[in-house]
């Protein structure tokens, strides 16, 4: 048995923040924005949490699968941005949704989350041990952002992305992980950490960081040589793959990604212009959205792929 996605959902805030609302509080202009990322606006919650975002996205999921929340074995979620601690956001859209006979834990593997979440849940598919899961990508980076350093405030926005898996005969094919964290400093966000009664210090929560540069070129490496790892490892020719649904980060990375496959761009569908970085959410939103325009098709082979901080990557190729 494997996973077979069988329902989709996400959310994204109805807040719209432009590039040209970004140029009023810090130096910086559309056309600088749209040059070097592709990115024309994003959302931004106002209202709205990490976990309620994910909520909302994952009862759009169960509508579209059919399903009742109750039917649910686990539930997992990824994200770089939870409202708490603890308990962990997964138990929090647990109770939100009612899905009362589901586990629910959280995983943190930054814009890589949902495909690590999509690979741990395919192994306890496989396995048996469940046979229905819910997956989730979200994150509410804009309450981690320096809005005054125009190098990051320009790139993020919050939103949710969900899918519902059950165990059936066809579905995940096959997935990839990696890590590197000798290179983790290149894109970190500091938490709640040195501070007791001890050293006199007060805990407190840092902004993202990012050396733009590096990051760039680890991925224009790393996406193209995981998405060619799970091909070969599964057997695939690479055009036997309809879409690549990539992390939404840079529309020159995914650019980038298409030449060293020697792909078409068309192949490589793009709403990072709309949404911007959200992180842990892009894949999942933008498989929802194939999904509700109708372009997938039952049999058609996609490949997700995702890289962030640790730093992270992983692949995953579906048969839908």
């Amino acid at each position: 048995m494997t996973g077979r996605i069988i329902g989709t959902g996400s959310y994204v805030p109805e807040q719209v923040v432009t590039n040209e609302d970004l140029a009023k509080i810090v130096d910086t202009t559309d056309e600088w924005i749209v040059t070097r990322t592709g990115i024309h606006e994003r959302r931004i919650a106002v209202h709205e949490g990490t976990s309620e975002m994910a909520a909302k996205a994952a009862r759009r999921a169960l509508e579209d699968a059919g399903m009742e929340a109750g039917e649910l074995d686990i539930i997992l979620l990824a994200t770089s941005s939870p409202d708490n601690c603890f308990p962990n956001g997964a138990c929090e859209v647990q109770a939100a949704i009612g899905a009362k006979n589901a586990v629910a834990f959280d995983i943190s593997a930054a814009c890589s989350g949902f495909e690590f979440a999509l690979s741990t849940v395919q192994a306890f598919l496989q396995a048996g041990i469940y046979k229905t899961a819910l997956i989730i990508g979200v994150d509410c980076l804009s309450k981690l952002t320096d809005w005054n350093d125009r190098s990051t405030c320009v790139l993020f926005g919050d939103g949710a992305g969900a899918a519902v898996l059950r165990a059936e005969e066809t579905g995940v094919i096959h997935s990839v992980m990696g890590s590197d964290g000798t290179k983790g400093p290149v894109l970190s966000c500091s938490a709640r950490t040195g501070g007791n009664f001890l050293n006199g210090k007060r805990p407190e929560l840092g902004f993202i960081y990012m050396d733009g540069q590096e990051v760039f070129k680890f991925a224009v490496k790393k996406v193209p040589e995981c998405i060619q790892q799970v091909l070969k490892e599964s057997g695939t020719d690479i055009d036997e793959v309809k879409y690549f649904v990539l992390h939404q980060a840079n529309y020159r990375i995914c650019e980038s990604v298409a030449k060293r496959l020697k792909q078409p761009l068309d192949k490589v569908p793009m709403n990072i212009g709309s949404y911007g970085n959200t992180s842990g959410a892009t894949v999942p939103i933008l498989l929802d959205e194939l999904n509700r325009q109708g372009k997938l098709e039952r049999g058609d082979k996609i490949v997700m792929a995702g890289f962030g901080g640790g730093l992270t990557w992983g692949a995953a190729l579906v048969e839908w």
